[in-house]
C-alpha cells in the first residue's frame, strides 16, 4: 500500500509531501490507543533479543529515527506507534528561523538518496518544548538535537547551544550537539579540536546542571578524514561525551545526476559506506570505549547489520523511511533475526562491533590454516 502512497506523494514537491506527513503522523499521535496497539505489534514480531544499551538509554532493539524528520517535536507519539526504538527531534535552535529559500528539498530516486539544504528551519527551542510538554505515552527515549541560529556569529555559537540546553535538555531523555550540518554556513569549523573542546564542555557543564545524568552525543560528518575522525573521538573522550552519532549529511556526490549540483547534504544510499567508514575508523579510535549510533544509507536489515558489525550500538533511519514507508522498522528487526542466527549471534548486543573482533582460530577458513608459514 506504501508503493501506492509513496508514488502519490512523490507527484508533490519533495517538502509538501513531507509537510503533508507530519501532519498525517501529528493526527494519528492524537489517537493514543491506535498508537499503543501498532507499536506492540511491531515489537511483538520480534522473536530474538533485540535489546540493546547506548550510553546508558535502554533501547527495545536498534532501529531509531534520526534528527530532520520531526524538526517540531510535533509527531512524536505517531513516529513512535511506527515501532521506533528512539525518536530524535530537530534540529532545533534557540529562535525561529525560516531555514533557507525554497527549493531546498530534492528527491532522487534513481540513487535512493535525498539532498537538503534546508537550514535548521524550525519554530524554536521554546515552541518545540511545549509540544514535549504536553506528551503523556513515554514509551521509548527521545532526543533532542540542537543547533545554533544563521544569523549568530561563531565566536557565540556556544550561547546557542548552551541556551537550547536550557530549554529542552530537562525535557529529552538525551542531547545531540549538532555541529556537522553543511547547511549553516562555518558550522563544521566546530569540529576542529580546539573550538569543539570549548563547545562539548560548555554544553556537558550546563547540561549537568539543568539534566544532571542525561547523555550528551555530538554528531558530526562523513566528510572528515581519518586522521580528523581520531582528533574528534579523543575530543570527545577528553571531555567525557556520552558518545558519537555518526554521521551527518556529506557534501560528496558520488555520482552524476542533474540534481547533483544542488548545494546542500546528501543521504540515502549513497551515504552508507561513507558513513559506515567513519563508524569503523570511531570504534577503532576509541577501542570501543565510545558509544556510537550508526546513521547513513539504512534502507534494509543488511544495512542495519552491517552497521552494527562496524561498531554501532543503534542505529537511525531518515532517507530509507521516506522511501520504505512506515512498515521499514518490523521488515528490518524481522530481516536481522536470520542475520545474527546466521553468524551464531544470540542477541544484537553480541555482534556490536564484531567486525573488530580476531575470530577464533576454528573459525579460520581451511585455505588459510592450509597456507604455508613463512
Amino acid at each position: 500500500m506504501y508503493r501506492i502512497a509513496r508514488a502519490l506523494l512523490f507527484l508533490l514537491s519533495a517538502e509538501r509531501a513531507h509537510r503533508l506527513g507530519m501532519t498525517l503522523l501529528r493526527w494519528f499521535g492524537h489517537l493514543p490507543g491506535m498508537c499503543r496497539g501498532m507499536r506492540a505489534r511491531t515489537l511483538g514480531s520480534v522473536t530474538y533479543d533485540a535489546s540493546v544499551k547506548v550510553a546508558g538509554l535502554e533501547l527495545a532493539h536498534p532501529v531509531a529515527l534520526a534528527a530532520g524528520l520531526d524538526k517540531e517535536a510535533e509527531a512524536v507519539d505517531g513516529l513512535l506507534a511506527l515501532g521506533f526504538s528512539a525518536v530524535e527531534v530537530g534540529t532545533l535552535t534557540p529562535r525561529p528561523q525560516p531555514g533557507n529559500p525554497k527549493p531546498r528539498l530534492f528527491r532522487i530516486p534513481e540513487h535512493r538518496a535525498l539532498i537538503n539544504r534546508m537550514g535548521f528551519n524550525n519554530h524554536g527551542a521554546a515552541n518545540a518544548a511545549e509540544h514535549l510538554r504536553a506528551r503523556s505515552w513515554h514509551p521509548a527515549p527521545v532526543g533532542v538535537n540542537i543547533g545554533k541560529n544563521k544569523d549568530t556569529p561563531l565566536e557565540r555559537a556556544v550561547d546557542d547551544y548552551v541556551a537550547c540546553v536550557d530549554t529542552l535538555a530537562p525535557l529529552g531523555d538525551y542531547v545531540v550537539v549538532n555541529a556537522s550540518s553543511p547547511n549553516t554556513p562555518g558550522l563544521r569549523k566546530l569540529q576542529e579540536p580546539e573550538q569543539l573542546t570549548a563547545l562539548l564542555r560548555a554544553v556537558k557543564e550546563r547540561l549537568s546542571r539543568v539534566a544532571p545524568g542525561k547523555p550528551l552525543f555530538l554528531k558530526i560528518a562523513p566528510d572528515l578524514t581519518p586522521e580528523a575522525v581520531d582528533e574528534v573521538v579523543d575530543v570527545a573522550l577528553a571531555c567525557g561525551l556520552d558518545g558519537l552519532i555518526a554521521t551527518n549529511t556529506t557534501i560528496a556526490r558520488p555520482f552524476e545526476h542533474p540534481l547533483a549540483k544542488e548545494a546542500g547534504g546528501l543521504s540515502g544510499a549513497p551515504a552508507r559506506e561513507p558513513a559506515n567508514a567513519v563508524i569503523r575508523r570511531a570504534f577503532a579510535r576509541s577501542g570501543g570505549a565510545l558509544p556510537l549510533i550508526g546513521v547513513g544509507g539504512v534502507f534494509t536489515a543488511e544495512d542495519v547489520y552491517e552497521k552494527l558489525r562496524a561498531g554501532a550500538s543503534a542505529v537511525q533511519v531518515y532517507t530509507g523511511f521516506i522511501y520504505e514507508g512506515p512498515g521499514m522498522v518490523r521488515r528490518l528487526l524481522e530481516g536481522l533475526g536470520p542475520l545474527l542466527a546466521r553468524d551464531g549471534f544470540r542477541s544484537v548486543r553480541e555482534a556490536i562491533g564484531a567486525d573488530h573482533r580476531v575470530p577464533p582460530p576454528s573459525a579460520v577458513p581451511e585455505r588459510e590454516a592450509a597456507r604455508p608459514q613463512a
